[in-house]
């Protein structure tokens, strides 16, 4: 596990107690000192929980087999890997061709980890850090719209007898779901929009205050985004990338000293003028709207971030490092549609169609059974 070095990631992909659980197992774990300082983790607590801990990143990649982190490799990286290492990552492949070109021509194996399934097709590793964003989100946007911070000067929850802020949640997902559920909590009147008529109806069952659904049309979401206060974009396809459902045009004409708060946007963002962001610089303005697109927002409460990700992480690790790639692929479908890219091939069809490379079936790629091998 080596230390995190994109820019503004505090997280680290496993904390002490999934060390303990992996090398009581009988696995050995080599955690890059310093790696987890951003979440208030002692390399002391690394190795009281077993692990040993190495100087040099280099070292981490060539003396392990799996190296997890949370964001994909950067540039200073990409030397590190090589043919025979599973890399387990978040990669926002789509948008960084880079990274995919580096991992394509390492030979390696790639896990990202926000395509990874379970039983019931949905994504147990993105799904926590897609909790806390959308609980951020309301209370960034909040931060935002005050005055001091070129904001309307807008209180979400208004006060006796003035109109509370009026907040768009473009997606019902799970970050939208936690950002209407907390924009609605600190009073504000909340529009959530989706496509998906069943998620909209989970909003309505759940009966928050002061909440509107609407299905998703071009004009529906337009007009709303024009009378909002704070437009949070929670849209998210998987594996691919983020169509835009606001342009630029409509961002224009938002009222001035509105807020968007584009949470996808490592993907590409649903509003056109949104771009990437940093926690360090995490906002800019474009038509006096304040755009907040900080690609990791969990990233700024790594102390709850990393610990939710290292539980959601620890049984895909247990069960990699337990029976091996082949064995644990094949037992295991959803894991096996996190691989993304191996031995210089792409393997993940949507990845593939965005990208323009060839698909290879996992299968024709890696052997999964027994007889295979």
């Amino acid at each position: 596990m080596p230390t995190e070095r994109t820019q503004g990631e505090s997280r680290v992909a496993l904390a002490p107690h999934a060390v303990y659980e992996l090398t009581r197992a009988g696995h050995r774990i080599f955690v890059e000192a310093g790696a987890g300082e951003a979440s208030s983790i002692t390399d002391e607590s690394y190795e009281e929980a077993g692990a040993r801990l190495l100087e040099e990143p280099e070292r981490v990649y060539t003396d392990s087999e799996i190296v997890v982190k949370v964001y994909g490799p950067v540039e200073e990286e990409y030397g590190y890997l090589r043919e025979g290492l599973i890399l387990v990552s978040f990669l926002s492949l789509p948008v960084n061709r880079d990274l995919m070109r580096a991992l394509l021509d390492s030979r390696c194996v790639a896990f990202a980890m926000e395509t990874i399934r379970d039983a019931r097709g949905r994504l147990p590793v993105l799904t926590p850090m897609s909790e806390i964003a959308g609980r951020l989100t309301p209370q960034i946007g909040a931060h935002y719209l005050q005055r001091p911070f070129g904001g309307r000067g807008i209180l979400l929850g208004g006060s006796t007898g003035v109109r509370p802020g009026r907040v768009v949640v473009l997606g019902a997902g799970i970050v939208g779901a936690g950002a209407a559920r907390v924009a609605s909590g600190l009073g504000a009147e909340v529009v959530i929009i989706d496509r998906d008529l069943d998620r909209l109806r989970l909003i309505e069952d759940a009966r928050l205050p002061n909440t509107t659904t609407l299905a998703a049309s071009s004009l529906g979401i337009r007009d709303a985004v024009l009378r909002s206060d704070l437009l949070i974009g929670a849209v998210q396809v998987v594996g691919a990338r983020t169509p835009a459902l606001v342009d630029r045009e409509t961002v224009s004409q938002m009222k001035e000293g509105s807020v968007i708060v584009d949470v996808d946007v490592d993907y590409g963002g649903c509003v056109e003028t949104s771009r990437p962001t940093t926690l360090a610089d995490p906002t800019f303005v474009e038509y006096g709207v304040t755009h907040y697109c900080v690609k990791n927002v969990p990233a700024s409460v790594p102390v709850t971030a990393t610990r939710a990700l290292s539980n959601a992480l620890l049984p895909y690790m247990r069960r990699l490092a337990g029976v091996g790639l082949s064995d644990a692929l094949g037992a295991d479908e959803g894991l096996a549609r996190g691989v993304v890219v191996a031995e210089g091939r792409v393997v993940d069809p949507v990845l593939a169609r965005d990208s323009g490379m060839e698909y290879n079936q996992l299968s024709s790629v890696l052997p999964l059974h027994s007889e295979a091998r």
